[in-house]
């Protein structure tokens, strides 16, 4: 038996077949589509070639928060059998997620104050999520306690690097996750935006390339430059929503282009994929300096 459970929301994009090797609990984000609600939050009800050629031709989508009340439900059920939890969640900088998370530990913590739960803010999204969660089941795995491995994620969590590139700008905008401004410039033909999860959590766009290509190439190039010479890389998590074909070109540009253990490919959820759209690719590995400081590498002007 572990130590200690680990839940993510749907927002986490990693493998079914890792989830359930690993023991990893989830707890779902609901999502709709031309207003059908879908409450597991994954690829139950809908698959994701539906969905995302759904999001082509036009249809709308979008994502609903967990609620306090269902937090409340599961921590008690934690806190009255006296187990051990560990919950990452969605980015507080994306989602209200994390904030409604802990206005219920608060409320369940009155009922039972020795309850062992504990709540982190990935401040990441998808395979971010993924990856800290991965490194979360390392150290359990290694014997870490629940409290020193919340210690270890909440400073690991600050050289996880999520760089992102898509096809449409302005379904970030319609979710409410970037400007008007923002993502008219990014429909300039021809060019296309590069994003990242900034040190805040939130979603920036950042820079621009020629061409689709030459996008994938430079989010190689930015993660490359982050890590020092000799660095082996243990994992880098590739998501995309519907273009696997251009994952799998990411893929090997990252194996030429570093050492690298292993490099995951897997599908953009809908909790995420519902604001990205088609045709998104995000890459997610851990740099050799911290998120502030690439930020201050690469876009300081």
């Amino acid at each position: 038996m572990n130590p200690f459970s680990i839940m993510v929301d749907t927002g986490c994009d990693l493998p079914d077949e890792y989830i359930d090797a690993h023991g990893i609990k989830t707890i779902p984000i609901s999502f709709n589509l031309d207003g059908v609600q879908h409450s597991s939050g994954r690829w139950q009800e809908i698959s994701a070639v539906a969905f995302y050629t759904a999001l082509a031709n036009g249809s709308m989508a979008g994502t609903a928060l967990i609620n306090p009340e269902t937090y409340v439900d599961v921590f008690t059920e934690y806190a009255e059998r006296g187990e051990e939890l560990l919950v990452i969640t969605l980015s507080s900088g994306l989602s209200g997620t994390f904030q409604n998370s802990r206005i219920a530990l608060d409320e369940v913590k009155r009922k039972y104050p020795d309850c062992k739960i504990f709540t982190v803010d990935s401040a990441n999204a998808c395979g971010g999520i993924g990856l800290l969660t991965t490194l979360a089941v390392k150290k359990r795995d290694e014997g870490l306690g629940l409290a020193e491995t919340v210690t270890w994620l909440d400073e690991k969590k600050q050289s996880c690097i999520s760089l992102f590139t898509v096809d449409d700008l302005m379904f970030l905008h319609r979710g409410g996750r970037l400007g008007k401004v923002s993502a008219v410039a990014g429909r300039i033909i021809g060019i296309k935006p590069l994003l990242n999860v900034a040190p805040d959590g939130t979603l920036k766009l950042k820079d621009k390339a020629r061409g689709r290509n030459g996008a994938l190439e430079r989010l190689v190039g930015q993660m490359k430059r982050s890590l020092n010479n000799g660095t082996k890389l243990d994992t880098v998590i590739i998501c995309h929503s519907n273009c696997e074909e251009d994952a799998r070109k990411v893929a090997t540009l990252v194996k030429s282009a570093v050492s690298v253990r292993e490099v995951v490919i897997t599908m953009m959820g809908p909790v995420i994929g519902a604001h990205t759209g088609p045709g998104t690719i995000a890459m997610f590995f851990e740099a050799d300096m911290s998120r502030i400081e690439y930020e201050r590498k690469f876009y300081s002007k």
